[in-house]
């Protein structure tokens, strides 16, 4: 039997029969339409029998969208109702037994997950999305690839380079996991209830080969939220406290490094971060 989707009508149906009201504090705004869940399965070429982790599942719109492919999914729910509800919604719609593995817990604890997923799909809440990505990218090595649809002034930033107005220390930390793009913008009209924000799909490929030790990660990100904790200042004075305490400290380990004193963060690619915390450890 073919997996179903849900439909607009039935997503408020649930969500009645739920007594569950959307809510901003946990970043609640349902997909509904199937067009879009299934454009965010196809920039993400989940595969059948791939596992898949989903963060966010809300009522199951594109948990069912993911599961349509033959494809697996953790799905992480932190409403413990609608954690609950989904497998059934799941079984509802055609989904085969063992397909699906729900976990009701804040996908920010999370330390450990079924099968191993390769593959992050999710509608991410809005106020987390940057904290649940860096935690998720961190815990779990064997995330090859991602496409999640984010706030578009969040999706922006993530897949920034370096000089843009809008590149900062999510960009730069973003980076030391892989590559990031845009994959495709998102109508305000296919949620219910419909955001006051514009969202978009944001796309990630692991790189190939990890930057580092954990030990070297944390000390390059403690750099890059010195340098841009005061971004209109060069780096000699904004990396002043974290690189000997003196400008002067600062700039001798620039050097060292190859990064010119004068330059500020948002000139910099994480491979110059990099290198300044190779060189100051």
């Amino acid at each position: 039997m073919p997996v179903t989707l849900l439909g607009a009508a039935e997503i408020r149906a649930l969500a009645a029969d739920l007594d569950v009201t959307p809510t901003k504090k946990l970043g609640q705004n349902f997909v509904h339409d199937a067009n879009t869940v299934r454009r965010i399965v196809q920039a993400a070429a989940v595969a059948p029998g791939e596992r898949v982790v989903e963060v966010g599942p809300g009522l199951g719109s594109l948990t069912l969208a993911i599961l349509e492919t033959g494809a697996a999914v953790t799905a992480v729910e932190i409403d413990h109702r609608l954690a609950a509800r989904l497998p059934r919604t799941a079984a509802e719609h055609g989904v085969p037994d063992g397909a699906l593995t729900v976990v009701d817990a804040d996908a920010l604890r999370i330390t450990s997950l079924e099968g191993d997923p390769t593959v992050l799909v999710a509608n991410l809440p809005y106020n987390v999305s940057v904290p649940v990505l860096l935690h998720l990218l961190e815990t779990f090595p064997g995330l090859q690839r991602a496409v999640v649809m984010v706030q578009a002034e969040v999706g922006e930033r993530l897949a920034a380079p370096p000089g843009s107005k809008v590149y900062g220390s999510p960009s730069v930390k973003a980076a030391w996991y892989g590559s990031w793009r845009v994959a495709g913008t998102v109508s305000r009209q296919v949620f219910w209830p419909v955001p006051n924000v514009d969202s978009i799909l944001v796309a990630f490929t692991r790189d190939a080969r990890p930057r580092g030790s954990e030990a070297l990660r944390r000390r390059t990100f403690q750099i890059v939220d010195a340098a841009f904790g005061q971004r209109r200042k060069m780096l000699r004075q904004a990396l002043a406290a974290v690189l000997g305490g003196t400008s002067a400290a600062a700039t001798a380990v620039l050097e060292r490094a190859g990064i010119a004193p004068t330059l500020r963060g948002e000139q910099l690619g994480i491979d110059d971060f990099v290198a300044i915390a190779r060189t100051s450890r």
